[in-house]
């Protein structure tokens, strides 16, 4: 039965269709391979196995009558612990959150979910409040890399990108406030989109204002899109949810490249001092772009770092969900969330609207930029995994995740679709992402390009070396 969990979500639905198998079948494995993995990864914070067999029991009997419900119905799945899943905690990686809560409600990502039949895991490990680059927190400990477990998994979506690498559930949903679900699924070897922001609903509002997004974890580009004709709705408990969008995001993988105006930035103007294996790697799938039929013009767009900037949007964002802890809760938090809280706490409003200019001259700048181009390509990540349990590389002299992530938190500021494809591994193993970047809206175009390179046999992270077996 273990075969099921190197399935995707397509696959999976395609068998159930078939009678080929069940199901129960496939969350038995998911949770088999999900508790074979938690010690050496630490991919979870809770798993619901006796809710989640009762639910793909259900399921069956729907396909048993052949009236699935709706687009996900018996697809394991797994939720990041910042996200509400009704019936169970979310302590967001933290000491400080009561979890003898009401816990009723869902976020209407998993809503969404739960409307199209889908079958919850459990909850996926995050640092606290989702603050950083990495995932590891005073709560739940150290999350560790599928491909070598001395290595971080990244973060802070770490969790899920372990458990989808790992077979552990096809489908999970993170968060991406500066890079979130990109760079696990970079250091994890799988699949991530940050949709154009408001193209999936939050609630509850996030801290960290607008630089918040939900969005998919999968094994692949065509899953994704499956995940996003599901969560990518409306919901009317976030004011600033986007309309329906114009068609399904399944309909248009099929377009190919041709013909699409590619930019490919190697190092966004020499800002980026990029390993030798990721921008060989990265350039070898972009000149497979080029043979698709894309016009790649290699060339950077008109930026420069937004570092400063995004710190006082992101750390004053981290103070204010801080903001009603007691002097005891206080200390139980993560040294290095206290730390940036206080530095939060220091701005005043006119240093976070002179932050807001920043971000909406960096904005004005991406939409001229797609004037000319369809996408962006960048690497998602300048290196591979480093070791674990650190917020930075020893040896880098960087003290904050910024320092190291600087292709992927540019883009929680211009809210614009940005995705992580992978597209090899070092000489380590370990996977190595590209970067696709789209105008605000075209999710289609990055989704489309990454099923382009999946079906060109160009993405693929390598095989996690632990098992769970």
């Amino acid at each position: 039965m273990t075969e099921l969990t190197d399935l995707t979500a397509v696959r999976l639905l395609d068998g159930y269709r078939k009678g080929e198998w069940s199901p129960v079948e496939a969350t038995r494995a998911a949770l088999e391979r999900a508790e074979a993995i938690q010690p050496e990864v630490n991919a979870f914070v809770r798993l619901t196995a006796e809710d989640a067999l009762a639910g793909a029991r259900e399921s069956e009997e729907r396909w048993r009558r052949g009236e699935p419900r709706g687009l996900l119905d018996g697809v394991p799945v797994t939720v990041k612990d910042i996200l509400l899943l009704r019936g169970a905690p979310t302590l967001r990686g933290s000491k400080a959150v009561d979890p003898a809560g009401r816990w009723d409600e869902d976020a209407p990502s998993v809503a969404r979910l739960r409307e199209h039949g889908a079958v919850f895991l459990g909850k996926t490990t995050t640092p606290e409040y989702g603050w950083k680059g990495v995932t590891d927190s005073p709560l739940s400990g150290v999350t560790r890399n599928p491909h070598d477990p001395a290595r971080t998994a990244g973060g802070s979506s770490g969790g899920s990108a372990a458990a989808v690498a790992l077979g552990a559930g096809p489908l999970s949903l993170g968060t991406d406030g500066g890079g979130s679900v990109r760079i696990p699924a970079s250091f994890c070897g799988i699949f991530a989109l940050k949709p154009t922001y408001g193209r999936v609903p939050l609630y509850p509002a996030s801290a960290f204002g607008t630089l918040a997004h939900v969005g998919p974890m999968t094994r692949d580009a065509a899953d994704a899109a499956l995940l996003m004709d599901v969560i990518g709705h409306p919901d009317s408990r976030d004011w600033s949810a986007l309309a329906p969008p114009p068609g399904a995001y399944t309909d248009g993988l099929t377009g190919g490249v041709r013909g699409l105006r590619v930019a490919y930035s190697p190092s966004l103007g020499g800002q980026v001092a990029v390993r030798p294996e990721v921008a060989r790697a990265v350039r070898r799938a972009v000149e497979r772009l080029a043979e698709l039929g894309a016009y790649v013009t290699e060339t950077d767009p008109d930026l420069t770092d937004p570092v400063e900037a995004f710190h006082t949007l992101w750390f004053s964002g981290a103070a204010r969900v801080t903001q009603h802890l007691g002097p005891h809760q206080r200390q139980l938090l993560d040294p290095g969330l206290r730390e940036i809280c206080d530095q939060g706490a220091r701005y005043t409003a006119l240093d976070y609207l002179a932050a807001v200019d920043v971000r909406m001259d960096l904005g004005r700048r991406m939409g001229r930029f797609h004037d000319a181009y369809d996408l962006l390509v960048t690497p998602t990540m300048p290196i591979t995994a480093f070791e674990a349990g650190v917020e930075a590389p020893k040896g880098s002299g960087h003290r904050r995740w910024t320092g190291w992530t600087p292709f992927t938190y540019p883009f929680n500021m211009t809210q614009q679709p940005a995705a992580s494809v992978p597209v090899g591994a070092d000489g380590d193993g370990l996977p190595i992402g590209l970067q696709l970047v789209a105008a605000r809206h075209r999710d289609d175009l990055v989704l489309r390009a990454a099923h382009a390179l999946y079906e060109a046999e160009v993405a693929s992270g390598g095989r996690p070396r632990l098992s769970g077996s």
